[in-house]
C-alpha cells in the first residue's frame, strides 16, 4: 500500500524480459580441432577415476607429459601441426620455413666452412692462413648479404600473403633456421630445394 511505484516497475519489467542465455551457434566453428577416439577416451578414463595418493598423482601427471612430449618429437618430424611447439604452430611460421627450405642458403653451411677455416689457420704455411682469413670474411660477409636479401623477400612475401596475421618473429625465426644445416632442422622440411611454399 506505501510502497514506491518506481521498484514496482522496475520488478515488474525484470520479471517480463525473459534472461539471455549466451549460446554457441552449432554452425560456429568449436576453436580447437576434434580429438581422435583413442584420445578422447583416455582423457575421460583419467578424469573418470580420480588419483587415490600423491604418488599416483604424480605418476599420472608424468605419464601425461611424457605422452605430450613424445607426440611433439613426432609432430617435429612429421610436420604435423596439432602436436607443433608453440614457437613453430600457425601459417605464418609455416610459410617462413618453407621460404627457407625451398632456397639455398650461405649460413647453412656455416658449419663445415668453420671447420674448414679451422683446419687451414692450423697449417704452418703463410698463404693457407691468408686463404683462411679471406675465407671467412667472404663467409661472413656473404651470409650477412644473404640475410638480408632473405628478410626482404620474406617481408613482402609475408605481408603480401598474410594481411591481416601478427608477423612478429617471423624473419627471426627464418633467420636462425637458415643457421641450421637442411637435414638437422626441425621441424623437417615439407618442401624441396626450388619448390614455392605450401
Amino acid at each position: 500500500m506505501f510502497r514506491s511505484r518506481a521498484k514496482e516497475d522496475a520488478k515488474t519489467e525484470s520479471q517480463s524480459e525473459p534472461e539471455a542465455q549466451p549460446t554457441r551457434d552449432p554452425q560456429a566453428p568449436k576453436g580447437r580441432p576434434t580429438p581422435k577416439r583413442s584420445e578422447a577416451e583416455a582423457l575421460r578414463k583419467a578424469v573418470a577415476k580420480p588419483a587415490t595418493s600423491r604418488k599416483e598423482a604424480a605418476q599420472r601427471t608424468k605419464k601425461l607429459r611424457r605422452e605430450a612430449l613424445d607426440k611433439q618429437r613426432q609432430a617435429l618430424l612429421t610436420g604435423d601441426e596439432r602436436h607443433l611447439p608453440v614457437r613453430d604452430r600457425g601459417p605464418v611460421r609455416r610459410y617462413a620455413r618453407d621460404y627457407v627450405d625451398g632456397k639455398w642458403h650461405i649460413a647453412e653451411y656455416f658449419l663445415p666452412i668453420a671447420v674448414l677455416i679451422l683446419v687451414m689457420s692450423m697449417v704452418p704455411s703463410i698463404a693457407a692462413k691468408n686463404i683462411a682469413l679471406l675465407l671467412w670474411m667472404g663467409v661472413i660477409l656473404g651470409i650477412v648479404f644473404d640475410s638480408i636479401v632473405l628478410t626482404r623477400k620474406l617481408k613482402k612475401q609475408l605481408t603480401e600473403r598474410f594481411p591481416n596475421e601478427s608477423l612478429r618473429g617471423a624473419k627471426a625465426y627464418a633467420l636462425m633456421r637458415t643457421l641450421q644445416m637442411r637435414r638437422m632442422r626441425l621441424p623437417r622440411a615439407q618442401v624441396k630445394r626450388g619448390e614455392p611454399p605450401r
